[in-house]
């Protein structure tokens, strides 16, 4: 039976990169499938454990210039995620020192090569050995990481983006060599040397791989703060002793003690004491529940109040902390559905450049005027000079660069290029309810009063107490309380500015509500059941609170004496933002689904006031990817927008996943887009600047390929047989470098872009 594991690897750059490498491993006796990922920088390899073993598939993943890691066992996932952190980091800090030197490096030799343009530059600047103590080193310390990786395509006879940075920089650099050892012999074509494309280009590209370095680094974050939910330690009960021991070391029917406060480390059912937990991480929801002996808790959730002992059921991987962990783990790790354009045409672009640059040298060696060889070789330095990859390599970069910086303007932060490219053909929007259409807590949405001695409601009769008395009586009840419903009433009371009345002898009743003592009696605050308990006849109010349920709303009881006085009902309730972001997104042409583990009553409520019209409820938090898969297996491209922890699977298996920014950090770390308002109209924003965006990358590209396509020939010599005209490497350069300036320039426009639905 195949065993399937997902390591990590380290030191890919390019698609050609996740081509070499899974060819490595598919190579070895025994794989099965390897599928590699490039965002994550992960292989998941399925093999036969009866002909293979790790240390083989990381001999030839190592073989073939890349570095693949055991992975960690699950107990030390934490220390392991904090370890490949800090190897992220250093990468970086790498990156970054190496740009620095290129840039100092690089700017005198820009200018020293540009001396016919500006008369002002030194002329010590303009002096061909000068700038070639310049440039050396950052032809081969600052690239040095191209060279080695042409070094290994070379090998393994493929081509990637370290292919053409280092041919084309060596062409220009080993061209200049030559002329500053041998002015006289180019004289016919200007004596010109190319150090400047040579450092340039080389720095640029070290700047693209430490910002990509820094983006992947976020990656991880997802699964580092999902991971640190769980504590290190549980207290658990053995032998009539309580003792501190690793989680990692808990047993399934151990019997572990909660205080407030605490995380619980795994899952497990209560067996003494009562409770309310945070299972906002798990379910989205803002309401802590109940837990009672025998309620479910799981790993990762916060206790607030009381302390309960539960047993463990599920632990190390089985819990649901991990399989949530696991479930991002893949759906982040599964390829993309569409990969860098500059990575595939470059297989086929740089071997078809390279083949012109030999026949260009061949023809002109064997057919060419005298001298042949010199024309030969300045004709094919130009088809190399001007196939250099600046203006392939600045067309997506630069407008990734100008749009993400424009969206940020605006509190939409997009991480990616691959999120743009996704987002701007995704047809259909999924949003997440709790803290994404409402605003995640529950405030006081109605307040039906009684008359004092009877059941009829208020509309029936004069004499009855007033709503003031009724929100300050329940208020004065939930004084001190933790429970969200309580928070919101008194919050509610203060912003009408209501005196309390006296109430002590607070006590909770589990799953029922608040028991307290008022000078005119008892007071009872809760559900239907409480009021049932202890013979209360709510009479007519029993028809409001359906009423109210069907909208979606919480209804507590309220009663005095053993008299009902009238309902406090709070709910989640709709952003303001909302029902327009949705109609906007419509206008786009997409979709819109809910999605959420709420009640399908609750959840028909919300979709009507939002103009949602298909609905997804009462989905657990493992089946939200699976609802995505299902979407996308209907031919859907799909963008998911939550907030919550249990929303990071489904974040991670969509197309795109936006997160609130006023949800959770491993959500929005989880996510391709972060609106950092938390307003909703960010995403229409996103989606208009996606489409926007990528449609100035295709400009750059058809213009980048197209000159390549026009002047490459024209750099061969194709025109010199019918007008003797031959393109030098100097006007190589320049053709080149306009391309570039035009690529920029076009990304330039996404200045211009503003919101059309707002932000």
């Amino acid at each position: 039976m195949a065993t399937e594991v997902t390591a990590p690897v380290r030191g890919m750059h390019c698609a050609a990169c996740v081509g070499k490498v899974e060819h490595a491993l598919t190579s070895v006796a025994g794989v099965e499938s390897a599928s590699v990922n490039l965002a994550t920088e992960r292989a998941t390899i399925a093999f036969d454990p009866a002909q293979t073993d790790f240390a083989r598939l990381r001999a030839a993943v190592e073989a073939a210039g890349y570095e693949l890691s055991e992975p960690p066992p699950p107990a030390e996932a934490a220390d392991a995620v904090d370890r490949e952190r800090a190897a992220r980091e250093a990468e970086q800090r790498a990156q970054r020192r190496k740009f620095s030197v290129g840039a100092i490096l690089s700017v005198p030799v820009l200018l020293g090569g540009m001396s016919h343009v500006f008369p002002w530059v030194p002329a010590a600047l303009r002096e061909p050995w000068l700038l070639f103590a310049l440039t050396t080193p950052v032809q081969f310390w600052v690239g040095w990481q191209f060279h080695r990786g042409f070094l290994h395509d070379l090998r393994y006879r493929t081509a990637s983006m370290s292919t053409l940075v280092s041919i084309g920089t060596g062409a220009a650099y080993l061209f200049s060599v030559a002329v500053t050892l041998w002015p006289h012999a180019f004289a016919g074509h200007g004596a010109v040397t190319y150090y400047d494309v040579s450092a340039v280009v080389i720095t640029l590209v070290v700047l693209g791989r430490w910002l990509e370095a820094r983006a992947r680094g976020r990656t991880s974050e997802a699964i580092r703060r999902l991971v640190s939910l769980a504590p290190r330690t549980a207290r658990v009960l053995r032998d009539g002793r309580e003792a501190d021991v690793p989680t990692a070391a808990v047993l399934v029917g151990d019997l572990i003690r909660i205080r407030p406060g605490e995380r619980i480390p795994v899952d497990g059912a209560v067996t003494e004491g009562a409770s309310t937990v945070d299972e906002s991480m798990l379910t989205g929801e803002s309401l802590p529940v109940e837990k009672t002996p025998e309620a479910r808790v799981f790993a990762g959730t916060v206790n607030r109040t009381g302390s309960f002992v539960f047993r463990a059921a599920r632990v190390g991987s089985e819990t649901t902390l991990a399989r949530i962990i696991k479930l991002v783990e893949q759906a982040q790790g599964s390829r993309a559905p569409i990969q860098r354009l500059a990575d595939r045409v470059a297989a086929v672009f740089v071997p078809i450049v390279l083949g012109l640059a030999a026949l260009t040298f061949a023809a002109w060696w064997l057919l060419g005027p005298t001298p042949a060889g010199l024309m030969a070789l300045t004709n094919a330095v130009a088809v190399l000079v001007i196939a250099c990859p600046c203006a392939m390599g600045l067309a997506t970069p630069t407008a990734i660069m100008v749009g993400t910086g424009r969206g940020a303007e605006f509190g939409v932060l997009i991480k990616s290029a691959a999120a743009l490219e996704l987002l701007h053909k995704c047809d259909t929007i999924v949003f997440d309810k709790t803290g994404t259409l409402t605003v995640g807590r529950p405030s006081v949405t109605d307040v039906v009063v009684v008359r004092a001695a009877g059941g009829a409601t208020a509309e029936a009769s004069g004499e009855m107490v007033s709503e003031d008395e009724v929100l300050a009586l329940a208020a004065a009840a939930e004084q001190g309380s933790e429970h969200p419903l309580g928070e919101a009433i008194v919050a509610r009371a203060k912003e009408r500015g209501l005196a309390l009345p006296p109430v002590g002898e607070f006590t909770t009743v589990p799953g029922q509500g608040i028991d307290a003592m008022a000078p005119d009696g008892r007071v009872l605050l809760g559900n239907r059941a409480l009021m049932d308990a202890r013979g209360i006849e709510v009479g007519a109010l029993a028809g409001r609170a359906r009423a109210l349920a069907a909208e979606g709303k919480t209804a507590m009881y309220l009663a005095l004496a053993g008299r009902p006085l009238g309902l406090v009902a709070a709910a989640d309730v709709l952003k303001p933002e909302a029902a327009a972001a949705v109609a906007a997104l419509k206008r786009l042409g997409l979709g819109v689904v809910m999605l959420t583990g709420d009640s399908r009553v609750t959840a028909e409520a919300i979709a009507r006031q939002a103009g949602v019209e298909r609905v997804l409820a009462e989905v657990l938090p493992e089946d939200k990817t699976r609802e995505i898969q299902r979407l996308q297996a209907e031919g859907r491209r799909v963008a998911m927008v939550g907030d919550g922890i249990n929303d990071a699977p489904a974040l991670a298996q969509a197309d795109v996943g936006i997160a609130m920014g006023s949800g959770t950090d491993v959500a929005i770390e989880a996510a391709d887009v972060t609106l950092m308002r938390g307003d909703l109209r960010g995403a229409v924003a996103a989606v208009e600047l996606s489409r926007r965006t990528i449609r100035v990358i295709q400009e750059n590209l058809v213009w980048a390929f197209g000159y390549n396509t026009v002047l490459i020939p024209v750099a061969a010599g194709v025109l010199y047989p019918f007008w003797g005209v031959l393109l030098s490497p100097i006007l190589a350069g320049a053709a080149m470098a306009f391309s570039s300036v035009s690529v920029v320039t076009n990304s330039l426009r996404l200045k211009r872009w503003r919101p059309q639905h707002g932000a």
